[in-house]
């Protein structure tokens, strides 16, 4: 979900930093400001983020917000402040960062944006957000150097289909379209295939007949060939149709184990191989999620569109994920990389934002 037109986006939905928790009637602050914002108050929201941080001026939360607001009232230059000066007293947060790059490609500095996104990926290595936006910044960047290299030397036949590329990466109807004619180009390969066959032009419709005689050599070739591929076809979407709903049941049962801070379920959902977050120990991660899950009063998580894709032993989910936890709210795209051990499926990698 793009969340400004930029090859960029900020993602709103990570607001609500996981930094602690914080008290009922901040929360409730929190959430009037974001309304507001959503609803398109935006003077409304400033004042009540100015009120909340005249009290409170360090809390990273509202100070985010603001500068979501700031940048929604045209104001990039504050926004810009806000942001540089979160990160700066929160190092360790990614989101910062993330949307001080989004302000950097809207202006066309795109060196300070790539600067930025690779802070946010060495914050957090698995912030999948900040991946994607760098991938398209890199992009950008050559598209500028390619541009810069047609104009020194316009009779570069090298140059040009390069550029040509990376800018089709930021026009999806390029792709639709090739998508679209491309089945047309092996429609003809089949014609030239019974071509050879003219000879005894009528021989193929009379072919049971004369078996006997001449015909007991395509008789072999034609008929188990169709045989076997017409059992396969309905064989490998039952297959894949069986391994989504494990995948399925398996992210489900996941979800619901951290809800109820079930923790031997929990942790069993992750795989031995499983990537874990910048350079911490698989003991390391394990003992810092018990930490957080346990010490919520109640938790609360909530899975939307989930879509699945199967690759034989390997699948990928992604969905919404809505997380409560006392005063906290959060709501963010998240992508569990899976694999088959047994009959299970565990996960392997975990990654938010994408």
């Amino acid at each position: 979900m793009k969340y400004v037109k930029s090859p960029l986006s900020i993602i709103p939905a990570l607001l609500f930093l996981a930094i602690g928790l914080v008290g009922a009637a901040h929360a409730d602050d929190y959430t009037d400001a974001l309304q507001l914002l959503r609803t398109g108050k935006l003077v409304e929201a400033q004042a009540k983020a100015d009120a909340f941080l005249a009290a409170k001026p360090r809390d990273p939360q509202m100070r985010f917000l603001k500068g979501v607001i700031q940048r929604d009232s045209g104001k990039v230059n504050e926004a810009s402040a806000t942001f540089n000066k979160l990160t700066e007293d929160y190092p360790e947060l990614p989101e910062p960062y993330n949307n001080l790059a989004v302000l950097y490609a809207g202006q066309s500095q795109f060196d300070k944006a790539r600067a930025a996104l690779e802070q946010a990926i060495r914050t957090n290595p698995s912030y999948a957000t900040a991946h994607e936006n760098l991938g398209d910044v890199y992009a950008k960047l050559a598209s500028q150097a390619y541009n810069k290299a047609l104009q020194l030397d316009s009779g570069n036949t090298a140059v040009q289909p390069k550029l040509a590329l990376i800018r089709e990466l930021f026009t999806p109807n390029l792709k639709a379209q090739r998508t679209a004619t491309s089945p047309a180009t092996p429609t003809p390969a089949p014609a030239p295939a019974p071509a050879p066959a003219p000879a005894p032009a009528p021989t193929p419709a009379p072919a049971p007949t004369p078996a006997p005689a001449a015909a007991p050599t395509p008789a072999p070739v034609a008929a188990p060939s169709p045989a076997p591929a017409r059992a396969a076809v309905p064989s490998k979407p039952a297959m894949a149709d069986a391994a989504a709903r494990d995948v399925e049941a398996a992210v489900a049962s996941w979800a619901k184990a951290w809800a109820a801070k079930d923790m031997p379920a929990y942790l069993s959902a992750y795989g031995k191989d499983f990537d874990t977050p910048g350079s911490q120990s698989r003991s390391a991660w394990e003992d810092d999620r018990r930490k957080r899950i346990t010490g919520k009063s109640s938790i609360s998580v909530k899975l939307d569109n989930l879509a699945i894709t199967v690759d034989g032993n390997k699948a990928v989910a992604k969905f919404r994920q809505d997380y409560r936890a006392d005063a906290l709210s959060v709501s963010s795209r998240k992508t569990l990389d899976l694999q088959r051990v047994g009959e299970r499926w565990l996960i392997v990698k975990e990654s938010t934002g994408s």
